[in-house]
């Protein structure tokens, strides 16, 4: 009788302990490299509540800003030895492990928002997002408006001569260098974190980013002009890994879900505050330039079906067909 009453209660720990381990089914860590008062975090963590409400609190995620465990090269590499778990990234950065998907931050290739929206709802980012997968064990859940880059500097920037030697900052992919190099500028690779002091230091002449970016990240305040080049319209991937996926078990719908919703209004609000802040700039005193885009379009139209780019030409058709 003994045996049996200890067996039981056994059976009951066993029971109550398998109840109190599903209960936390997957506990996740989200990082970036954007500042705590940046959308892109802003929205992070309003889907990690959310994800958390909607799962009961079995999934639950810490989002790690502003490059806390790594920078970007490093949380990419993070992903595949479950370091992190979600990033945000820039599909230049994940260039290195799939080629193709870096299409759409190659300059001058996208025309505008709409022509935006419809690639992110296409056939072909897609296939491309599965070829990442193939490649990386990696899943892409959404990609995120970041916005128009603009090159910000200490003097009017109108025309490519304008930038012939200019020492300007781009983030460390490979792709970010054609833009700058076909205008005869000095690329400088450099951390997005590194970029406030090189500016104010003189490191560096220039950086080009979206406006919300140049604004979170106060670029205005050591640079001052703002020349409206808009040669590269940028996006965000949320990524997450296939370990995470498998520890949210049948959570990941709803983890996709919310995923996606946070991308729409981060998307969405990012799209309107680019034209809101052409006169904030203006109020705080800022040069905003008007630039005619033409003659440096011209300049990168030839590399954008050359040799040495990592997309197919019947990528590129595609996705001018959009």
């Amino acid at each position: 009788m003994k045996f049996k009453n200890v067996a039981s209660a056994i059976a009951a720990g066993c029971i109550a302990l398998g109840m109190s381990t599903s209960a936390y089914a997957a506990e996740l860590k989200w990082a970036h490299v954007y500042e705590i008062g940046s959308s892109y975090h802003k929205y992070a963590e309003w889907a990690a509540e959310e994800i958390s409400n909607r799962t009961d609190g079995r999934v639950e995620i810490k989002v790690f800003p502003a490059s806390s465990l790594g920078k970007e090269v490093e949380i990419n590499e993070g992903l595949g030895i479950g370091a992190v778990d979600i990033i945000y990234t820039g599909p230049s950065f994940v260039e290195r492990y799939y080629g193709p998907i870096a299409i759409s931050d190659y300059p001058f290739i996208m025309r505008g928002y709409d022509h935006w929206q419809t690639y992110r709802d296409s056939d072909l980012f897609a296939e491309l997002s599965d070829g990442y997968h193939d490649a990386t064990g990696n899943q892409v859940i959404d990609l995120v408006y970041y916005g128009q880059r603009h090159v910000t500097s200490n003097k009017p920037i109108l025309e490519p001569s304008d930038m012939e030697g200019l020492k300007i900052r781009v983030p460390n992919s490979p792709l970010m260098l054609m833009f700058p190099n076909a205008v005869g500028a000095n690329p400088t690779p450099m951390a997005f974190s590194e970029v406030y002091l090189a500016l104010q230091q003189g490191v560096v002449d220039a950086q080009e980013n979206p406006l919300p970016t140049i604004q979170f990240k106060k670029f205005y305040e050591v640079q001052s002009d703002i020349n409206l080049t808009g040669h590269i319209l940028n996006s965000l991937l949320i990524i997450a890994s296939d370990n995470a996926l498998a520890q949210v078990g049948d959570d990941e719908a709803a983890l996709r879900e919310v995923l996606s919703e946070a991308s729409t209004k981060i998307s969405e609000e990012i799209y309107q505050s680019e034209t809101d802040l052409i006169q904030w700039f203006r109020d705080e005193g800022i040069n905003v330039n008007e630039v005619d885009r033409a003659p440096f379009q011209a300049a990168v139209e030839p590399l954008l079906t050359g040799d040495g780019v990592p997309y197919t030409m019947e990528h590129y058709e595609r996705l001018q067909d959009l």
